[in-house]
């Protein structure tokens, strides 16, 4: 019998305003009838067998590997094309930042899942890798915590797949030898972040360096300047952007009127650039939809993959189509049925794999591996078949 269950339960008083101290400022969604309704929806939870959740972090820790013996195959043969990479001079920077990969800093990244626990369910699948700028974090680091805290204070054995506090603050305190001497750490989101999710994400992380002793710096994208007399990238106040932490995906720097700039100054762990970006330009090649193919091309048949080409859906009769690029269920396409006609925008075509339903939910892991090892998990709900951003954040707890 499964360990997952869902469990309705009634939400502590003063909710709201407990989750936004502990940095959830955006506990409701707008949607599109207009009406507000809860984001992080602690009307319920779920909870999960410990042999359950050690079975998972083996399976989060081998697709982990698995997807960097897939980068490695992507740059060794040259397949940067079928990454959307055509620029010659952008994906010999991603070689050169895969082979340094050992000298530059890397963070964190999240999986999603399908996962139901039930016999008949089968093994977990891998939907994706949000390997670049994976959002969910503070709620998954810390709110859901508190919350267990709160709610199985009295629960004895009571325990959550959530180690990501001292993982991240262990993972800038390990690899802090890898950032420029002398220089403090910027820590980047885009100010057009409406909801605040990717100011508090940035925050949150810039707490975690902090309490790893590293000295720390605050700004947005677009305070973000170019020096002509220097050639150095600088701050609102001038000052130089040696190291920086960005929430900003890598494909929006390389084309932005900014782009030839961040490729003239690239810090590839060489000593010869000036700016060390955080997560490093091989995160591209882990954050690509295209992964999903190389893959299966790699590793046909694994237990926790699903079939996925770029060329077109081949023999899959009920698939999913997703751009290469792009997040929040964005442009992803349901197909039911052989569909001859192919997107004109680059995409993966992956196996139908319906999310489970628990309570009319339909529901997906988010596994996250913070320097290279699983260390937690948070899950999302959603009405239909694509979690999209007018999902819901659920605690969990094992039991």
């Amino acid at each position: 019998m499964s360990g997952v269950r869902r469990h309705r339960t009634t939400p502590r008083p003063g909710w709201q305003e407990t989750v936004e101290e502990q940095g959830v400022i955006y506990p409701l969604t707008r949607h599109p009838d207009g009406q507000l309704r809860p984001y992080w929806d602690e009307s319920a939870y779920y909870s999960f067998s410990l042999p359950e959740i050690e079975a998972l972090e083996e399976v989060v820790a081998e697709l982990h590997e698995m997807c960097l013996e897939a980068a490695d195959h992507i740059v060794t043969a040259g397949r940067f094309a079928e990454l959307g990479i055509e620029d010659g001079r952008l994906a010999a920077l991603v070689a050169e930042s895969w082979r340094r990969r050992d000298e530059l800093p890397s963070l964190y990244g999240r999986f999603d899942l399908r996962y139901d626990g039930r016999e008949d369910g089968g093994p977990a699948k891998l939907l994706e890798y949000n390997a670049d700028t994976p959002t969910s974090l503070v709620e998954a680091a810390s709110a859901q915590w508190f919350w267990m805290e709160d709610r199985f204070a009295d629960r004895e054995g009571a325990d959550q797949w959530n180690s990501l506090h001292e993982r991240l603050v262990a993972a800038w305190r390990r690899q802090a030898p890898l950032l420029p001497p002398g220089a403090p750490v910027h820590f980047a989101h885009s100010a057009v972040d409406e909801i605040g999710e990717d100011l508090m994400t940035v925050a949150y992380l810039r707490e975690t360096a902090a309490q790893a002793g590293l000295d720390t710096r605050a700004v947005s994208m677009e305070d973000i300047g170019w020096d002509r007399i220097s050639g150095r990238f600088v701050d609102e106040r001038y000052g130089f952007v040696r190291a920086c932490f960005k929430l900003y995906p890598w494909e929006w720097m390389t084309e932005d009127r900014f782009g030839p700039r961040v490729l003239d100054t690239l810090d590839n762990g060489g000593g010869t650039g000036s700016t060390l970006w955080i997560e490093p330009a091989w995160k591209m090649l882990l954050s690509n939809k295209a992964l999903l193919a190389v893959l299966w091309e790699l590793f046909p048949g694994h237990p926790n993959l699903l079939p996925a080409y770029v060329d077109g859906p081949r023999d899959l009769t009920s698939y999913v189509s997703k751009p290469l690029l792009g997040r929040e269920g964005a442009g992803v396409v349901l197909h039911h049925g052989p569909s001859p006609a192919l997107r004109e925008e680059p995409c993966c075509y992956q196996e139908l794999a319906p999310l489970p339903e628990f309570d009319g939910n339909r529901v997906v892991l988010g596994a996250w591996v913070v320097d290279g090892e699983p260390a937690g998990m948070g899950i999302r709900e959603s009405e239909g078949l694509v979690t999209d951003g007018y999902a819901r954040f659920v605690p969990h707890v094992i039991l």
